[in-house]
């Protein structure tokens, strides 16, 4: 789930439900609150720590998050290439970069650029690393991300790369969820907490200001702005040599955009595609997927298409779209990425990846991209869309740990954007130059990550389950075949347009499937397996069919005698919380253990909980008659005290500025009021990830694992 919120107190305090016996829960880090949370953190750590197989599993999985050996992900910048690293050594992290030369060898030369270890120690603060953006062409002056304690919220800082300090007097911004973009050397593009009416109700920037160095950041101009109920407002400068322009875009909700370009008098011009579509503008091309169908000139584009038009052209009225990709009943389009002169796109057909190259010097021609490994999931992970024609792929499986490559489709040109340095690239970016032809050189091997279990006769096969309208609905198991049902730990999301694909899950590889257990990834409605439909049949009041292919899934494992209902655990965090909050209410007889993590629950105030209210579009409204569907999947609310439910284990963070904790807090203190069967763990630090470091995931990881073996292994290790 993406967004976020500006602060950790519980947003707009409007009509608080006076029936709520827990709404003290929601002060964040008032005394008696932390005091509840540290008695039940005591009494989780009481029952499930202190055993050989609790110190286990911390042990090893600590070792599996600070293995030296792991890929080390790059973005490249003119001649480096960026990294951001933690290990045991360096539990807050490394920044650094080395050269492409340097990183083919089995053991690099890093030439480290920031150390947040001895930062934090410096400074005495809670530093966490959330990545920063560099100043085009040089990239010597940096606008830097630093978190406190894992959360969204951010303090900006820029620092010069070749003195390795930051700048006195530069560019800084005072933690909030600021979107900040360079314009040139003395300019940026800011939108950040400025007091009363600068954020919109979801904790995000209204306005985008101009803020020129040297200035009061209070006194800058404001050059765009949006609604108060808008998501997020942005502003930003695309640098490309020959299509220098400025973009601005206002959010109204969680899935619509009304994207801008500015004209030569400084308005901002509306780019006239659906409210519903992505947009990406590259050089003089256009690209559009829209997320309903889409009538133009006589001609409809399915969901989830992509159309590709001259983006001046569109400007000034021409509606010539070319469809570069259309999707069928199996298939998807899952991200594109722009090189200078290619586009390409992964696509999903039954939640299998496919990498294709198209070129648009050739009509838009589409071949498969040379090389790419035999995987469940092969992506992009990096190009850069202004300089030249390199790609960088990871491919991974179930089974098969991440592999590194890197290709070049041929031509080469200038160079150009910034983007996030130190962290794995995003799914489109802007800036392409007709090229001829499409060299089709197979990528060199670069990096191959090792086993981190042994993968012997563990196989993943995919079955498809019948959900309770006949939609058939897929799934993976992975594990060894037994001759008799087994412990099994199911996972799925369900939401935001977001696939469940076939990844390397090492940590459950090891400590659950060599183990003994199986595991299964559901790829149920709600989420972005099949398109833009496939999310929209589970979205607000269809929300329940997410939940009905989730207990198809469930019962599916039992018929097919792969597992039973008291040897079957569940796991889902965020909109996955949400997601197994519903299976224990409405499903309990299907499962005989549930993991909750970083949840949403409270369905009644959650529009009111930090940045809730930018998700009204994926559920809906509770001030109004939206409570009359809402109310029906509320975990908080269908809680009943006279029920049997199977034990459960609730996690979060104290720092989870996104999904506030008092969804979970809530929830547990009222199954301990109604004596059910459940233990806590938060966080103090962490944001939505549950964790700002190595040990700390390596904590929570333990407690879960020990949690489930307990529960559906009906083993105890003392």
């Amino acid at each position: 789930m993406t967004s976020d919120a500006a602060d950790t107190g519980t947003g707009n305090e409007s009509g608080t439900d006076t029936d709520d016996p827990y709404l003290w829960l929601e002060d964040v880090t008032s005394e008696e609150a932390l005091t509840w949370v540290k008695e039940r953190n005591a009494e989780a750590f009481a029952e499930l720590a202190g055993t050989r197989r609790y110190d286990t599993f911390q042990t090893d999985v600590r070792r599996i998050l600070d293995a030296d050996d792991r890929i080390p992900y790059v973005n490249r910048y003119n001649e480096y290439l960026y990294n951001y690293w933690r290990d045991a050594t360096n539990p807050r992290g490394l920044w650094r970069r080395t050269t492409l030369e340097s990183y083919r060898t089995p053991d690099p030369e890093w030439e480290v650029l920031l150390d947040l270890d001895a930062l934090a120690a410096a400074e005495d603060e809670n530093w966490v690393w959330k990545g920063g953006s560099a100043l085009y062409p040089d990239y010597d002056r940096v606008l830097i991300h630093l978190s406190r304690g894992g959360a969204d919220a951010t303090v900006v800082r820029e620092w010069d790369l070749p003195t390795r300090e930051f700048v006195p007097g530069g560019f800084t911004v005072p933690e909030a969820k600021t979107r900040i973009s360079w314009i040139d050397q003395d300019h940026v593009h800011i939108g950040t907490d400025l007091g009363p009416g600068t954020l919109t109700d979801s904790g995000y920037p209204r306005q985008a200001r101009l803020w020129e160095r040297g200035t009061d950041l209070a006194d800058a101009p404001i050059v765009f702005e949006g609604d108060q109920t808008d998501v997020v407002v942005r502003a930003w400068r695309d640098p490309t040599p020959g299509y220098v322009r400025h973009f601005a875009y206002r959010a109204p909700d969680f899935f619509t955009t009304q994207d801008y370009v500015r004209a030569e008098d400084g308005t901002y011009l509306l780019i006239d595609v659906p409210d519903d579509a992505d947009t990406d503008i590259h050089r003089q091309w256009l690209l559009i997927r829209p997320r309903s169908a889409w009538t133009v000139n006589g001609t409809e584009h399915p969901a989830g298409s992509l159309l590709a038009a001259q983006f001046d052209d569109y400007l000034a009225g021409q509606r010539n779209l070319t469809p570069v990709f259309t999707p069928d009943a199996h298939t998807s389009l899952s991200s594109w990425w722009w090189t200078r002169g290619h586009l390409i796109i992964s696509t999903m057909s039954d939640v299998k990846t496919v990498l294709q190259v198209l070129d648009p010097a050739r009509d838009w021609h589409a071949d498969p991209l040379p090389g790419v490994p035999a995987m469940g999931d092969a992506q992009i992970v990096d190009t850069d869309p202004h300089h030249g024609e390199e790609y960088w792929i990871s491919g991974q499986s179930f089974t098969q740990p991440p592999t590194l490559l890197r290709g070049d489709l041929g031509e080469s040109g200038e160079s150009g954007d910034s983007d996030d340095l130190g962290e794995q690239g995003s799914a489109s970016t802007a800036g392409t130059a007709r090229t001829t032809g499409t060299p089709r050189t197979e990528p060199e091997l670069l990096r191959q990550a090792p086993a981190r279990f042994d993968s012997t006769d563990i196989q993943a096969e995919q079955y498809f389950a019948t959900s309770a309208d006949g939609t058939s609905v897929p799934y993976f198991v992975v594990g060894r075949h037994q001759d008799r049902p087994g412990p099994t730990l199911m996972t799925g999301y369900g939401g935001f347009e977001i696939a469940e694909t076939p990844g390397y899950a090492a940590v459950t590889g090891h400590g659950w499937i060599t183990r003994g257990g199986t595991y299964v990834v559901a790829n149920i409605r709600g989420g972005g397996e099949y398109g833009p439909d496939w999310h929209k049949a589970a979205m607000r009041e269809k929300r329940p069919r997410a939940y009905e292919d989730c207990a198809a899934v469930a019962q599916d494992l039992v018929t097919r005698g792969i597992t039973t209902a008291t040897q079957l655990g569940i796991r889902g965090g965020s909109n996955g919380g949400l997601l197994v909050g519903n299976m224990l209410v409405t499903y309990p007889h299907l499962f005989g253990a549930i993991v909750c993590e970083v949840p949403l629950l409270d369905m009644r105030r959650y529009h009111r909980l930090l940045a809730g209210a930018s998700w009204m579009a994926e559920y809906g409204d509770p001030d109004t008659d939206d409570w009359n569907y809402l109310r029906t999947y509320s975990p908080y609310h269908l809680l009943q005290p006279d029920r049997h439910y199977p034990p459960v284990l609730v996690t979060t963070s104290t720092r989870d500025d996104r999904v506030h904790p008092a969804h979970a807090r809530k929830m547990v203190a009222r199954m301990l009021e109604h004596g059910l069967d459940v233990r806590y763990y938060e966080n103090i630090e962490g944001g939505h990830g549950g964790a700002a470091d190595n040990e700390q995931a390596a904590r929570k990881w333990a407690l879960v694992l020990e949690f489930l073996w307990r529960k559906l292994g009906q083993e105890t290790d003392n």
